[in-house]
């Protein structure tokens, strides 16, 4: 696996590779080759790598993305493209029995619903200037996984979405620790996701722990990778107790998997 590119090449040639849809492609290049990046035309931005003088870039692709990705690095006026061919997941499909109303949500709780989507969305579409970590991601628990990233997800025999996350076997009152350093934007109870910590690590990345039990941290904390900051639980829509742990690079859930192997074998 393929896991960055650094580009040599010099303006009119072309390259390409691989993005399956609801992953991630990360770019490590030499500082002096770091130009002007853009994202299918959109300005995107370069990391410092921790205990290097190399750059990162992150890209991702949504799950129902279907589209081939272009990459383009502007410098001392020369191009280097990239594109990233779009290829379909092998995604299963899994089904689950919840409360009605967790599938169905009345219409007094569709306010609530729109607010905690909309909230969310706003905090994921921030960047921040530079990456609050300066070592590998762990996973929150090494136990049995009971449902992978992109599963298609048949609540009650109806379709109703993807899974966005891992799915860890978890009893209630597991203690979760955080995947590495960054700061604490959500911190509380949500109608789907239940129990919910969401953690800045900057440069895009977010990781999300759900279905918590008991939340030991507040919006603002900074935590450190390993700190204990919730239990496990069986809250929002849930069929039993576990720890859903999800990934967001650039506003996108992606496989938090393939992400932790692929950051970890690409910057440190």
């Amino acid at each position: 696996m393929r896991i960055f590119v650094i580009f040599l090449f010099f303006l009119g040639n072309l390259f390409a590779e691989q993005i399956v849809n609801g992953d991630v492609f990360l770019l490590r290049v030499a500082s002096e080759e770091a130009g002007k990046l853009y994202i299918n035309e959109k300005r995107s931005s370069w990391y410092d790598v921790p205990n290097s003088s190399d750059k990162i870039a992150f890209i991702s692709t949504n799950y129902r993305n279907k589209n081939d990705v272009v990459v383009k690095n502007i410098v001392n006026g020369k191009t280097n493209k990239l594109v990233l061919k779009a290829i379909k997941g092998n995604y299963k499909q899994e089904q689950l029995t919840v409360a009605p109303g967790k599938v169905n949500p009345p219409k007094e709780v569709q306010a609530r619903i729109k607010s905690e989507y909309e909230e969310a969305s706003q905090i994921y579409a921030i960047k921040g200037a530079e990456l609050l970590f300066s070592e590998p991601f762990i996973y929150p628990l090494n136990s049995h996984i009971t449902s992978n990233f992109g599963n298609a997800r048949m609540f009650n025999g109806t379709l109703k979405s993807y899974h966005s996350g891992t799915d860890y076997r978890a009893a209630i009152g597991t203690a979760v620790p955080a995947a590495n350093d960054g700061i604490v934007k959500i911190a509380k109870e949500r109608y789907y996701a239940g129990g919910s910590v969401v953690i800045d690590h900057g440069g895009g990345i977010y990781s999300q722990y759900y279905h918590l039990s008991e939340i030991n941290v507040k919006v603002g904390d900074f935590v450190k990778k390993g700190d204990i900051i919730a239990l496990s639980g069986a809250t929002g829509r849930v069929s039993g107790p576990h720890l859903h742990f999800g990934i967001v690079v650039n506003g996108n859930s992606i496989n938090p998997q393939t992400f932790v192997e692929k950051i970890n074998s690409a910057m440190f």
